[in-house]
C-alpha cells in the first residue's frame, strides 16, 4: 500500500467500532513500521481508561500505602515521590537492578499463576458476550462496578471446571476483582441484584455532600451522623442505592464489616474513653428507618453515658430493656 492509499484508507475507508485500528497504525508508525503484538497490546493498554483507573486503585490500596508506612515513598494528593532524594545516575541504576531482580525472582516462583485469572481462554462467543454485558447494563452483578471503573468479565455461574455450559442462562457479568475473589469454588447467581441510579432526593446518594465522607472501603463509605446519639457516631452506607440490610449484596456486607472494624480502631485511638459500641440497622419504617437507603449505625459507648445500659438494642422497644 502506498502513502496516498494509506491516507485515503484512514480518512475515508476506515470503519470504526472502537479506537483500535488507528491506534494500531499509529503504534506501527511510531515504532518504524513494525512492532510485536505485546508492544501493540501495551499501547492499547495506555488508552484503556478502565484499566488505568483499576491499576490506580491497586496502587493506592496496596503498594503506595505499604511503602509509605515503611518511609520509602511520600504522597501528596496524586503525586508520589521517593523519600530518597538526590540519587546519582549510578545509584538509580543500581536500585532499578535490585527491583528487577526481585521482580524476576517473584515471577519465576509464581509463574503465570500470578495472572491466571486474566489468562483464561474466553470461550464465550462475541455476540453472546455482548448480550450478557448489555443485560447487565455493563456493570458487575456483585458490586455494581461499571465498565469505566474496572475491567468486566463474563463469568460462568456454574464453573466450566464443574461442567458448566457456555449458554446465557449460565453467564453473568463480574468485574475482574469480584471474579478473582469468586474463583471456581462458588456457583452463586448474582444476577438478581438491583442497581438503581442515584436518587436525587436521597440524603445518601443524590443529595450527599461528598465532603462529609470520612472513609471508604470499595462499595461502601462512612460519614459522621448529623444527629449523633453519642460523639463520633458513624454511619456506614453503600454507594449503591439499596433499601436495607436484606437488599445489600454479600460484597457490600463484607466491605461494611471491614470498614466498621477499621472505624472502631480509629475511634478508640481518637477517644480513649470509648469502651463499647452499638452496631445496628433499622430495616423498614416500623423498625424506625427514616432514610430509605441502607445504613449501619456504629455508636461509640462510654462508661456512664446512660444510667442503665442493660439490654442494649432491646431498648428499641422500651419495656423490653430488662
Amino acid at each position: 500500500m502506498t502513502f496516498d492509499q494509506l491516507c485515503d484508507f484512514i480518512e475515508n475507508k476506515m470503519s470504526m467500532s472502537h479506537i483500535y485500528q488507528p491506534l494500531l497504525i499509529k503504534t506501527l508508525l511510531e515504532s518504524g513500521g513494525s512492532s510485536t503484538v505485546r508492544d501493540i497490546a501495551l499501547e492499547f493498554l495506555s488508552y484503556d481508561e478502565s484499566q488505568i483507573k483499576y491499576y490506580g486503585t491497586v496502587a493506592k490500596n496496596m503498594p503506595i500505602r505499604v511503602l509509605k508506612s515503611h518511609g520509602v515513598v511520600e504522597k501528596n494528593k496524586d503525586l508520589v515521590e521517593l523519600t530518597a532524594k538526590g540519587l546519582s545516575f549510578s545509584q538509580r541504576q543500581k536500585l532499578k537492578s535490585l527491583c528487577d531482580q526481585r521482580l524476576n525472582d517473584f515471577l519465576e516462583s509464581r509463574g503465570l499463576k500470578l495472572w491466571d485469572y486474566r489468562l483464561l481462554a474466553d470461550p464465550v462467543p462475541d455476540s453472546m458476550r455482548y448480550r450478557v454485558l448489555k443485560a447487565s447494563n455493563f456493570r458487575c452483578e456483585l458490586c455494581g462496578a461499571t465498565k469505566n471503573e474496572r475491567p468486566l468479565d463474563v463469568d460462568h455461574i456454574i464453573p466450566r471446571s464443574k461442567k458448566g455450559k457456555t449458554e446465557e442462562s449460565n453467564l453473568q457479568v463480574l468485574c475482574s476483582k469480584c471474579n478473582r475473589s469468586k474463583g471456581n469454588k462458588d456457583d452463586t447467581d448474582f444476577r438478581q441484584t438491583e442497581f438503581v441510579d442515584e436518587v436525587e432526593d436521597c440524603h445518601f446518594c443524590g443529595g450527599l455532600d461528598n465532603d462529609r465522607i470520612v472513609s471508604t472501603n470499595e462499595s461502601v463509605y462512612a460519614i459522621l451522623d448529623k444527629y449523633p446519639v453519642t460523639p463520633l457516631h458513624h454511619l456506614i452506607i453503600p454507594f449503591r442505592h439499596t433499601d436495607d440490610f436484606f437488599t445489600m449484596t454479600e460484597r457490600e456486607r463484607s466491605d461494611s464489616n471491614a470498614l466498621i472494624r477499621q472505624l472502631k480502631n480509629s475511634i478508640k485511638e481518637q477517644d480513649d474513653s470509648v469502651v463499647s459500641f452499638n452496631v445496628g440497622m433499622n430495616c423498614g419504617e416500623e423498625a424506625g428507618q427514616t432514610i430509605m437507603h441502607s445504613h449501619i449505625h456504629l455508636i461509640p459507648r462510654r462508661k456512664g453515658d446512660t444510667p442503665n445500659p442493660r439490654g442494649g438494642v432491646r431498648g428499641v422497644i422500651p419495656n423490653k430493656m430488662d
